[in-house]
């Protein structure tokens, strides 16, 4: 009988071939990759495009400096071939490759491919592949792909404008996608490509390889920091190592952009293209935008409904940035932990897909407040740069220490916490039927809108961690597969966060009570009431703890489950596998 596999919703499906060979585990093991079965029977592990988990010795090597990590593959390959890239010849034209990069205003390698284009009078060309494969891999959510969709047509219309053809094409095999590349680079006679740098493991080794594959067909690779403000590697502490505390490496993130306030200029909108474009490259211009692949698609109900919630594009990013700082940052401190609020800035889903840089989000909120010290002025808007810095932090340690992006927790020795792998109790915590009506009306919020605030996000992933006792990437995975705003390097910056097992996290016996979380962040039950439609009825503090406080008619007639476990005991429970797993009393 094959071994299986869990599926978000509890449902099992077959499991990957690759568990019913046991000389190939072997081999993995000799090679620093330990027995994973356990997480790939529930979806943690995918072996279809990775290896098993790797042990915590090979993660020591990361932190000894033994193993290159992925972007200094990435320095080193474009180091070495710099002359070689520089010295090729424009030919007839230059491409932009569009990846988590969306938009034309303060986007560097569409500043600089259209720099390159019009110096040497050559039209530039825009590309983007929709990979249903990294799709699956990277755990891209739906409503993410469909997102990303609009937002090219947008795009798609903004660049026409300017003479600038966009071609999407859809490529199923991931491997394939260097080699499909280059033949499109070479049907349009270009030499040049240039993308931002993405910083998952996959995507640097992708752009290293490709950077030294280029060269044997005469095209120069140009690969550029762009997503952080300050690119990775750019801070150290005084003794030369990265931090993995985020308030030291704060204070040198705004002390960097002080000393170097370049770092906020932004680039330019892409010049235009000859009007001779529109002829040459008509059959590109005629190109509508691919569908959603099969296993990332929608139905009618749901992109209507998304369409309406999340209009696409990187005008709607500014126009959202710009309300925002008129007339929510300045209060943004006193109300940003409040769901039912409505007074954060929700730009996630933008920074996300590229529709709007962090660059661009800092200097215009240094614009708006009193002084341009970043950490100075209204508390709201120095408190809201502070929060934008939290995305360059997680990517800086993506970075630094690549393993977490291989299933480990950023503190290796947190694997020896024995987890609980319940179906039923996870199906409950997904579809917000817990009995604890706060985590509810968060993971509805998320199944309906694709979105969730950040409030709720940490106590949720702390309800699940640490009162159901689940392992802390399946829900990693769940909430990446239903965000809109699903980005890596955020997502599991959180996680870790919250079930105290990555950097710079909450002390592991800090356990939030999921009654007391909705007590002090939804008072009046205005979040659980809008999500919860089953306890509308109920009034004052019940609304917390229906069953417990006296709601318990209204709670039965509305259909609302009973608690799925009991707060109290499970966070003793939860402290002890912490401590067992650690063999240690301290965080």
């Amino acid at each position: 009988m094959p071994l299986i596999q869990a599926t978000l919703n509890g449902t099992k499906r077959s499991a990957s071939p690759h568990l019913e060979i046991p000389q190939k585990r072997r081999k993995h093991e000799e090679a620093g990759f330990k027995d994973s079965s356990q997480e790939e029977e529930y979806s943690i592990v995918d072996r279809q495009f990775y290896p098993p988990e790797m042990t915590n010795e090979r993660c020591a090597q990361y932190n000894a400096n033994e193993i290159e990590r992925p972007m200094e593959t990435l320095n080193k390959a474009q180091q070495t071939t710099e002359h070689e890239r520089h010295s090729i010849d424009v030919n007839h034209a230059v491409v932009h490759w569009f990846k988590c990069d969306l938009r034309k205003y303060d986007n560097k390698a569409l500043h600089l491919a259209s720099k390159l284009a019009k110096s040497n009078g050559a039209p530039l060309i825009c590309l983007h592949i929709i990979s249903p494969q990294d799709y699956k891999a990277h755990m891209t959510s739906p409503v993410r792909v469909d997102f990303v969709l609009r937002t090219l047509q947008v795009l798609k219309e903004d660049l026409a404008k300017l003479n600038i053809p966009l071609y999407v094409e859809t490529v199923e095999k991931r491997k394939t996608i260097p080699d499909r590349v280059f033949e499109l680079c070479e049907r349009w006679g270009a030499r040049h490509l240039y993308c931002n740098i993405e910083y998952e493991v996959d995507e640097l080794r992708r752009e290293a390889l490709m950077t030294r594959r280029g060269l044997e067909k005469g095209i120069a690779v140009n690969a550029v920091h762009d997503t952080c403000v300050v690119a990775p590697g750019g801070l150290s502490s005084g003794s030369g190592t990265q931090y993995a505390v985020y308030s030291p490496w704060y204070r040198a993130w705004v002390s960097y952009i002080h000393q170097h306030p370049h770092q906020l200029d932004l680039f330019e909108p892409p010049s235009s293209n000859p009007s001779s474009s529109l002829q040459d490259f008509a059959s590109i211009f005629s190109t509508p935008i691919p569908p959603a692949p099969r296993n990332k698609s929608l139905t009618e109900e749901e992109r209507t409904r998304f369409s309406s919630m999340w209009p696409p594009g990187e005008h709607e990013a500014h126009s959202r940035l710009s309300k925002f700082l008129q007339e929510k940052a300045p209060k943004y401190k006193e109300t940003r932990n409040f769901p039912a609020a409505n007074s954060t800035a929700v730009l996630s889903v933008h920074f996300a897909s590229g529709t709007l840089s962090a660059r661009t989000a800092v200097s215009r909120a240094r614009a708006v407040n009193s002084t341009a010290k970043l950490d100075g002025g209204n508390e709201g808007i120095k408190g809201w740069i502070s929060e934008l810095a939290w995305r360059d932090f997680y990517k800086h340690v993506l970075v630094h220490w690549p393993y977490v992006c291989m299933n480990k927790p950023f503190k290796p020795e947190y694997t020896d916490i024995k987890w609980d792998y319940d179906d039923k109790l996870f199906s409950k915590w997904c579809q917000g039927q817990t009995g604890y009506p706060f985590i509810d009306a968060a993971m509805r919020q998320l199944n309906h809108m694709g979105y969730m605030h950040n409030r709720a996000r940490m106590t949720v992933a702390s309800f699940l961690a640490k009162d159901l006792l689940i392992d802390w990437r399946r829900g990693e995975r769940y909430f990446m597969e239903h965000l809109i705003d699903g980005d890596f390097a955020s997502n599991n910056g959180g996680w870790g966060f919250s079930a105290s097992t990555g950097v710079d996290p909450q002390p592991y016996f800090r356990i939030f009570n999921p009654c007391l979380q909705g007590e002090r962040f939804d008072a009046e039950g205005d979040y659980i009431r809008k999500w919860v439609p089953e306890l509308r009825g109920v009034r004052g503090k019940a609304i917390h703890d229906p069953y417990g406080r006296g709601a318990e008619v209204e709670a039965k007639r509305g259909g609302y489950p009973r608690v799925c476990v009991v707060h109290k005991g499970m966070r003793e429970k939860a402290l002890a596998r912490y401590k067992e797993g650690l063999k240690r009393d301290t965080a």
